[in-house]
């Protein structure tokens, strides 16, 4: 059930929208996420747990530029990811056409730094949420450079305090060795896995303070990422996340 706190606009039409958008959406979900899935060959692991209707957060680890190529594929549900403001602002002919594969693929550009703008973009994936599709998002902030899983942000917490939808944690393995930073091309050769929890609800920490209730959530979300990762938890923040 969808909680106080969102728009007032009701079913949100996803980034973006409009017919040359849902084509190349439905291209890339028909076509390529096919092939891609082909490609990588992931190891998938409680695909069963994945809701077959209604909203969820899928909240995930992150090592690798291509995890979302990995996820998406695997995941029988239209995606949208909170992606980093960066990928939208690249230069020139080329960075315009990434950022609007981006936008009609649905992804929501969230700003490191400044609250509020990350504010809004939670707004925006929680109007997502609303009309009953999906949001992704990388509690981490951004990539592990080293393989250890940091402390989680709370913008899922609060998405999921929020709207009042479960959250599926998912657990990548692998991924930094198919696209290592730095590299310029896949390594095909390395097969990924993605581990699947259980949907989790967070209804009873409703009556908790709202700050106190979004932590508790954001680690019970990591610790369970950690479980099914078996990565070494590090304690704190990613310090590239404020870069």
């Amino acid at each position: 059930m969808i909680t106080r706190g969102l728009p007032p606009s009701g079913r949100a039409e996803p980034p973006a929208a409009g017919r040359a958008a849902r084509t190349f959406h439905g291209f890339m979900s028909h076509a390529v996420g096919p092939l891609l899935r082909l490609a990588l060959r992931p190891r998938v692991q409680g695909a069963a747990n994945v809701p077959a209707e209604g909203p969820f957060i899928l909240a995930s680890n992150h090592l690798s530029f291509v995890d979302s190529f990995v996820l998406s594929p695997v995941i029988p549900r239209r995606v949208v990811y909170l992606a980093k403001s960066d990928y939208f602002e690249l230069p020139g002919r080329s960075g315009r056409c990434v950022a609007w594969c981006m936008l009609a693929l649905g992804n929501v550009p969230i700003r490191r730094g400044p609250r509020r703008a990350a504010v809004r973009a939670l707004e925006q994936a929680a109007s997502v949420l609303a009309s009953g599709e999906v949001v992704g998002i990388y509690p981490e902030g951004t990539r592990s450079l080293d393989g250890r899983l940091y402390r989680g942000r709370t913008g899922v917490g609060w998405l999921a305090l929020t709207t009042g939808v479960p959250v599926l944690p998912v657990a990548l393995g692998g991924t930094d060795r198919i696209m290592p930073t730095g590299a310029w091309r896949p390594r095909l050769r390395v097969r990924p896995t993605v581990r699947i929890g259980e949907p989790m609800d967070f209804s009873r920490y409703r009556d908790l303070h709202p700050a106190k209730a979004r932590r508790a959530v954001t680690d019970e979300v990591m610790e369970t990422i950690r479980k099914l990762s078996g990565q070494r938890y590090t304690g704190r923040y990613n310090p590239g996340a404020d870069a």
